[in-house]
């Protein structure tokens, strides 16, 4: 599957399934909210933005699905 900015997609939570944007993505190890991330070609990051409370929060591409 491939995403691209803007795109619409969906992650899992505790509290179930989760919709939002998808804002940028990472192929270089980075930090977001106070955690390291090992992105790369092959396992890229998405940072993402909850519809819902416009929270962000960053999940591997492969992670992410499509609503």
């Amino acid at each position: 599957m491939s995403i691209s900015k803007g795109d619409k997609v969906t992650w899992n939570t505790p509290q179930g399934t989760t919709e939002g944007v998808a804002k940028e993505k990472r192929t270089k190890e980075f930090s977001f909210d106070g955690q390291k991330f090992k992105a790369s070609d092959d396992e890229p990051y998405w940072i993402v933005e909850s519809t819902k409370t416009g929270a962000q929060a960053a999940h591997k591409e492969s992670s992410l699905g499509t609503p």
